[in-house]
């Protein structure tokens, strides 16, 4: 810790904290409509009628949530994922709560597994204690800082949904022909796949009217549909080869031109069915989090694993780039969709029948092209944002850093947050 101004004191949390562990709470004594708080190193989780500490406390989350802070004005129940300590007389609780969020006690992680925070690492960290009214007058400052960062932030994640929203939006209306003009130059949909797929409307398809020269199908109707396979990890042999092998993780919404694993062409087996050329649209079937239903287009022959499926859309005159902006506007509805238990997995008869809307050839390209815009002007929106947090969070801790170090108040003028150099 750097010099304190005159009248500050530099004190361990384990000097100035009687941090004490929280206290599991017998399920039959929870009530949601209890008046006392029962409260988790995530926040505030049911309620209760009997106190564990019946004054103000600050909480440290201990396990979980490390290092996460919260105050509680009245009585709760801090649970056994916290530490708890009275406030002492010498804190205004606020200058306190935010020191110990500047600490940024996550990084003091002491566990592989389950993240936790070792009671003699927390007490070992400095506080430094300036006189209450000093404290009352940076709370002020501080505060006042850190609402205009915690607006822009607010705008922010708001700009972040309404350029997600504007993709959508965009892969909505192709698909239902009122983003472009419909071009029949080339054709109608008929003729760029050389014959009439029939269509019949099952329970549960999500289909709507499309214009003059669309078409209905199926997936399984129009493209070849496979599914990968991944060789014996006992086999060193099988992944010395020069097939790229792709697996779930990495068809993600993008295009791959490369991948993380080979295999040789025996391990990929028969290579009709099993190495795909560039053109094929992948969809991820399993995965964890966001992977299932994410698509993605190779841009290189590739081989893949079990947990993927491979629809051959370059064995026809439809575009990859069509087939996946098709896929990735019904994203949610196909990871809703999966036939499985309750991780829902898909399978290649659901694939086979997904219904697809089928536009000109012509009209195709002029979607594609449209959705490309979008698509790059949302990822420079993104990437502005990007730096405004950056910015931001640094900000934040520099203004955290000035307040514990006597600069907020007594100290070179910082720059105001949300104000020009102009103003």
């Amino acid at each position: 810790m750097t010099a304190l101004p005159a009248g500050w004191d530099a004190m361990s949390v384990g000097d100035v904290l009687g941090l004490k562990y929280g206290k599991a709470l017998d399920p039959a004594l929870r009530d949601p409509t209890g008046p006392v708080p029962v409260v988790g190193s995530a926040g505030r989780m049911t309620g209760t009628h009997q106190p564990l500490i019946n004054e103000p406390v600050v909480l440290i989350g201990r396990k979980g949530n490390v290092g996460a802070v919260q105050l509680e004005s009245h009585g709760c129940w801090p649970i056994d994922t916290t530490y708890y300590a009275p406030i002492p007389e010498r804190f205004v609780p606020k200058f306190l709560l935010h020191q110990l969020v500047a600490l940024d006690m996550k990084k003091l992680d002491s566990s592989t597994t389950t993240p936790s925070l070792r009671k003699q690492d927390l007490e070992a960290q400095t506080l430094a204690v300036p006189p209450r009214d000093e404290q009352h007058r940076i709370v002020n400052i501080l505060e006042d800082h850190l609402s205009r960062l915690d607006a822009a932030e607010h705008w922010l994640s708001v700009c972040g949904r309404s350029t997600t929203a504007l993709v959508r939006s965009a892969l909505f209306q192709g698909l239902r022909g009122t983003l472009v003009k419909n071009d029949l130059g080339e054709g109608t949909a008929e003729d760029a796949l050389g014959f009439r797929p029939g269509f019949a409307t099952r329970e549960g398809d999500r289909v709507w009217a499309v214009p003059d020269g669309w078409l209905w199908t199926r997936l399984g109707d129009v493209f070849e549909v496979n599914i990968g396979a991944t060789p014996s990890r006992g086999d060193a042999s099988f992944w010395a080869g020069d097939v790229p092998w792709v697996s779930s993780g990495e068809v993600a919404f993008s295009r791959i031109d490369q991948t993380r694993e080979h295999i040789t062409r025996e391990a990929a087996g028969n290579p009709a069915k099993r190495i795909h050329p560039p053109g094929t649209v992948m969809l991820a079937m399993i995965g964890e989090g966001k992977t299932r239903g994410q698509a993605a287009i190779l841009d290189i022959e590739a081989a893949h694993n079990q947990n993927c499926a491979s629809i051959r859309v370059s064995a026809t005159r439809v575009l990859p780039e069509y087939v996946y902006g098709y896929l990735e506007e019904r994203y949610l509805e196909t990871r809703r969709g999966g036939a499985g238990g309750v991780q829902q997995a898909l399978n290649k008869a659901a694939i086979q029948r997904f219904p697809i809307p089928i536009p000109p050839l012509t009209t195709q390209r002029s979607l594609v092209a449209a959705w490309d815009d979008v698509r790059s002007s949302a990822a420079r929106l993104e990437s502005n944002m990007l730096r405004a947090s950056q910015q931001s969070s640094s900000l934040r801790r520099t203004l955290l850093a000035a307040a514990f170090s006597g600069r907020l108040t007594d100290g070179p003028d910082l720059p105001e947050v949300g104000k020009t150099n102009d103003e």
